[in-house]
This record gives structure tokens, sequence and C-alpha cells, in this order.
């Protein structure tokens, strides 16, 4: 008889907190990719004047992929928990399944990611704040105890 472990509210508020980061990232990376310009999304163009970029299209395909697409994949990870090869390998922590360190990966980048676009903007507005304070939020809670459980792997690399 296989013992099936509840899902704590915890598990429950990170699906929520990776499906929230990747619709916000869609959107803009979608809005920037229509409007290069930034026009579309109030975003004056003089915030590119000490980047490498001439538009804002690199930065939106980077923002749809990357916190877009893969917080999607991720999510759908800690929901159904594959088996992938490639994500074991990405994977120190051997007693948890990958997508557990998918998530905390996915925190640290979205906190670099702003930090680097606060620098190469020289500037800071509160949607800076709110997306920095996400991907804290999201390290806190996967990094949370009841979360970690949930993801322990038992010897055969199932869910105990």
């Amino acid at each position: 008889m296989i013992h099936r472990q509840e899902r704590p509210f915890t598990v429950t508020f990170l699906y929520i907190l990776q499906a929230f980061l990747s619709v916000g990232a869609i959107g803009g990376g979608l809005a920037l990719l229509v409007d290069p310009s930034g026009d579309m999304m109030g975003i004056p163009s003089s915030v590119l004047e000490s980047t490498i970029f001439p538009d804002f299209l690199i930065p939106g395909i980077l923002l749809l992929v990357v916190f877009g697409l893969l917080p999607l994949l991720i999510l759908y990870s800690l929901i159904k928990r594959p088996q992938w090869k490639w994500a074991d390998r990405l994977n120190p922590f051997k007693e948890l399944h990958s997508s557990w360190a998918l998530s905390l990966y996915i925190g640290f980048g979205q906190i670099i990611w702003i930090m680097v676009q606060t620098y190469m903007m020289n500037a800071v507005s509160i949607v800076h704040v709110f997306y920095t304070c996400l991907g804290l939020l999201i390290q806190a809670i996967t990094l949370l105890p009841s979360v970690q459980k949930f993801f322990v792997l038992d010897g055969r690399g199932e869910r105990s």
C-alpha cells in the first residue's frame, strides 16, 4: 500500500507563486515583443541608454522564456514530478526531487534578473522591489521544512 502524503498549504502557495511569476513575465515579455520601444508598458526608452540594448526586444524574449515559460515548466515539475535526467544533473540535493531545486534556482534567477536590470538601467521602481520580493518569497517558501519534506524522495527516487 502506497502512503500518499497530504500536500501542505505551503506547497500550494509555492505553486501559486510560480504561476504568478510566469503569468506576469509572459504578459510583460509579450508586451515587449509586440512593442520593443517600451511605450505600451510605459517604459521610457531612455532607461536603455546605458545598456547594450537598442530596444526592449532581447530583454522581452529573455523575460518571456526565462521567467515566463521556465516557471511554467517548474510548476509542472513540482506538481507531476517527472524524472528528467537534465534536471537531476542540476540538482545537488539528491534526497529531494529536482523540481525543488529548480524552484530554488528560479527564485535566485529572479533576484539576479532584477539586480542586473536595475544596475543596467540605473533606476529602481516599485515593480523592481515587488519582483525582488517575489524572488525572495519563492526562495523562502521553497526552503520551508514542510515544503522540503513534501519533496523528499525515497530510495527508489519516488516521493515518500
